[in-house]
């Protein structure tokens, strides 16, 4: 039983409020750093926080409430902004010496993390013990994210071991071996609005990447033993397997997932996640069906599935702990109920947090539980705003990272909301743990039920705005289907699979489930209107919308309740600015080896080339350029697919489908899947159009380039459509792979047309590209090149480099700028967003354009 807090905790109480929120903005602080300061910077930031906190707690009583107050909100930002700033400092001095991308290096290491499979080969962590280079030892950060490649991907026989369906050797958690490798600094992809993949391998502590050389002409990788290190990563893998090896056919060489129908290898990637928190089997399709319908936080070892552990097995452990004990000594007097039931379903719910792969949100999730459970058994009443705050510092004070992440927002938020609604015991999830296991869990269903609409309607309008903040859209269905799916896939798939560990034919039972539930959710995301979407609102309308939602579901008089809807318009309402009639805008979007660029005016928008597939499951249109596009509120008019290279179509599936009403104008031969699923004009020398005052011009290619005699045909190079952009003052020419022959084409056919003020570089910088009759005829001020980092072709070449240098033009790479803002009305300004939103995590580049001959990414 709780008792009445003495005066001395309250008076703590008032500071303790100011000391976290200080806390948390001290974080926030430290994380908007461009760079970092040093070490003694640091330490000098954390003793002006002791002296602050030393005067406040000498002073406390002299000073009025909020002037104390004051002092320890200040004090605690202070030593949150030190600390943390001082822990990447240490961690930035373990980066990879820029001298050491791109050549081979021996490494000997441990396996330390189950690996990740895909279609093109495997990806896991290694724990580096030592490493050489022609002999001579080499310091190189402790653990790298390795990816070995199908033989396929090298051009190459496969491998006379290989582990059947994956095209390497069967790597597992807890071997060492020794391979050579190619490494490189983690670099990702900077985007409006978009992942940022540098931050999500810092904050898991990796800070290179590469992969495994194992050509011909290579040493062959060796395993040099299997050790009892990671016993809980192996096991992991070993029930993944077997899962694969249950739901499907496995044929005479144990290829199960080779084998298994397209559905049941769905099913299996579901049931994979649940038990074991390996989500890379999870079919791309069935990711749009469960983002659509807003039950994608169930598909994964999330904040939810874990605290729904903690409240079942606290339950359990309530009920068998009361009934514990022989004649007249019973458990309970020893030590109180509620104590063993709380403190016991965390514990498990840890244990079951590992075994899904400590995961950062499951991570997040055990903290914010243990210290819940914490403070509800040191037997006094902490008001719910109070245990809320702590939870949320002791997990910044782990990983003050996750304020950058939905994740923590999300679960955090959702857990508030649900305390300050009168639901703090359900959203804890063990509270109610200490009552009676019959009467609360197998009895009032009723109850539970009501409780359950009510609760989820709660977070569902609670969390929409922070939905849309944090994604720009919003499923409108996902009320329903979260009725649905919570206790279909806590109370029946999730047990299921998680049994199947001991029992394998369960595994079965819990795909059949996993496939009534994907029938439900796939019908409702078919409904009209199942998602909402709307542009990229600014902080303000998001926080101002944020703050309605929680008007309207908190228990307030209807008065204040009624505040809450005007408050919702600034973001319902938010547009986007646009360029003003005659003039117009690019935006060079950031998507590796490949072009893509979104031309925008005052009422139209064209996109040039989709970028590149990167996998089979895996494009530029699908992971940036559709939330570019959605995060802008694009309503596309027009897409030019230059020719048929992947490196330009690659993306071009999943934006036309996203943009059912736009145009396709491309030179893509009609064998090409494109133009199977979409009619494509021709681009062709001579269209022209006008969009709000601006001109846009195909000057490539010639009607005669398309022969229909198939030895006459050029290559898709040959065949890049060229266009122009202009407002009659200002000029950019997008011309796609075109080559020195093209180039010298255009200079003798259309010489006045190319002169432009921004040039999107021919071939991503290629040496059979930008002569210097071409350049002299376009004589740009800005040239961008868009080409991954460290691409295995060396773009943009020395020579070509040295071209634009001599001419005096200013040459951009998307590697070092990220993606690039330009507009017709400062024809000589533009801005990267590598330096508009810079962080200290962000790759510094010191070493590009150096050939790296690598396998695909």
């Amino acid at each position: 039983m709780h008792r009445e807090p003495s005066p001395l905790f309250h008076r703590a109480a008032v500071y303790w409020a100011p000391w976290l929120l200080g806390w948390a903005l001290g974080t926030a602080w430290q994380l908007q750093q461009a760079a970092l300061w040093s070490l003694s910077a640091y330490g000098a930031v954390a003793v002006a926080g002791c002296v602050l906190m030393a005067l406040a707690w000498a002073g406390a009583r002299q000073l009025r409430i909020f002037g104390a107050a004051l002092l320890y909100g200040l004090s605690a930002a202070a030593l949150a902004f030190a600390l943390c700033g001082a822990r990447s400092q240490w961690f930035a001095q373990g980066a990879l010496d820029p001298a050491l991308e791109g050549v081979d290096i021996d490494v000997t290491g441990m396996v330390v993390a189950m690996p990740q499979r895909n279609a093109m080969g495997q990806r896991f962590l290694l724990e580096v013990a030592y490493a050489t280079r022609k002999g001579e030892a080499l310091r190189l950060p402790p653990l790298l994210q390795l990816s070995w490649y199908r033989a396929a991907a090298w051009g190459a026989e496969p491998l006379a071991e290989n582990l059947p369906g994956i095209g390497a050797p069967d790597v597992r958690a807890g071997q060492r071996w020794r391979m050579t490798v190619r490494l490189k600094a983690p670099h990702g992809n900077r985007n409006p609005f978009g992942f940022d993949y540098e931050l999500r391998l810092w904050e898991q502590g990796v800070q290179a990447t590469g992969y495994v050389r194992d050509g011909p002409r290579d040493a062959a990788p060796q395993r040099l033993e299997n050790t009892w290190r990671h016993p809980v990563e192996s096991a992991r893998q070993s029930v993944r397997d077997a899962i694969f090896r249950t739901l499907g056919q496995a044929d005479e060489a144990g290829d199960a997932a080779a084998s298994q129908s397209p559905q049941a290898k769905r099913n299996a990637g579901v049931v994979a996640a649940l038990v074991v928190g390996d989500q890379s089997a999870i079919d791309r399709a069935d990711w749009d069906v469960f983002r659509a319908t807003g039950v994608g936080h169930l598909i994964s070892i999330s904040g939810l599935h874990i605290t729904m552990f903690a409240w079942l097995a606290a339950a359990v452990l309530a009920w068998g702990w009361r009934r514990g004990g022989l004649g007249r000594w019973q458990a309970s007097l020893l030590w109180p109920t509620p104590s063993v039931a709380m403190l016991g379903g965390v514990l498990l719910a840890t244990g079951y947090a590992l075994f899904s792969g400590w995961g950062v949100p499951a991570q997040r999730t055990v903290l914010m539980l243990g210290v819940m459970a914490w403070l509800r058994c040191s037997g006094l009443r902490w008001p719910w705003l109070l245990v809320w705050a702590w939870a949320g510092g002791v997990v910044l004070l782990v990983d003050p990272w996750a304020l950058l992440q939905a994740g923590f927002w999300l679960s955090f938020v959702a857990v508030g909301v649900l305390f300050a609604s009168n639901s703090g015991a359900s959203a804890a999830g063990l509270e109610s743990a200490g009552g009676s296991f019959g009467a609360k869990v197998l009895g009032g269903a009723y109850g539970r039920a009501r409780a359950l609409v009510r609760e989820q309607a709660v977070v569902t309008l609670a969390l929409a705005p922070l939905g849309l903040v944090l994604f720009q859209q919003v499923s409108v269905v996902g009320l329903l289907a979260n009725l649905l799916a919570i206790p279909w896939m806590s109370l029946v798939v999730t047990p299921l699979a998680m049994l199947g560990v001991l029992a394998s034919p369960l595994w079965h039972v819990a795909a059949a489930a996993v496939q009534l539930q994907a029938s439900v959710l796939g019908w409702l995301a078919t409904w009209p209107w199942a998602v909402l979407t709307l542009p990229a609102a600014p902080l303000w309308a998001g926080l101002a919308a944020s703050l309605g939602a929680l008007l309207l579901v908190l228990r307030l008089p209807w008065g204040w309740c009624g505040l809450g809807l005007p408050l919702l318009l600034p973001m319902l309402l938010w547009q986007p600015a646009r360029p003003a009639p005659g003039a117009f805008e690019l935006l060079a979007a950031d998507i590796g080896q490949g072009n893509a660029v979104l031309v925008r005016t005052a009422r139209h928008s064209l996109l040039f080339d989709t970028g590149p597939r990167f996998g089979t499951e895996s494009d530029a249109g699908h992971l940036v350029l559709v939330p570019l596009l959605r995060a802008l509120d694009e309503r596309l008019d027009l897409v030019v697919v230059s020719h048929s290279d992947s490196d330009h179509s690659g993306g071009a599936q999943a934006v036309l489908q996203s943009q059912p009403a736009a145009r396709l104008l491309s030179s893509v031969e009609p064998e090409h899947l494109l133009a199977q699923t979409r009619p494509v004009e021709r681009c062709m020398a001579g269209q022209q159009w006008q969009w709000d005052g601006i001109r846009f011009d195909v000057l490539h290619p010639q009607p005669p380039d398309y022969a229909p005699q198939a030895a006459a045909r050029p290559k898709p190079n040959a065949l890049s459509c060229v266009l122009r952009v202009s407002n009659g003052r200002q000029t950019a020419l997008l011309v796609g792979d075109i080559e020195q022959a093209q180039e010298a084409r255009l200079v003798a056919q259309v010489p006045a047309q190319l002169r432009a003020d921004l040039l999107l570089v021919p071939h991503h910088g290629s040496n059979t590209s930008s002569t210097s009759a071409f350049l002299e005829a376009v004589s740009p001020s800005l040239a961008v090149v868009q080409a991954g980092y460290r691409n295995r072709f060396g773009h943009p070449a020395p020579r070509v480099q040295e071209r634009y240098q001599a001419l005096g033009i200013r040459l951009v790479s998307s590697a070092q700028c990220g993606a690039l803002r330009w507009h017709s009305a400062a024809p000589r300004a533009f801005s990267c967003e590598r330096e508009t939103h810079a962080h200290y995590w962000q790759h510094a580049l010191v070493v590009a354009n150096e050939t790296d001959l690598k396998a695909p990414d």
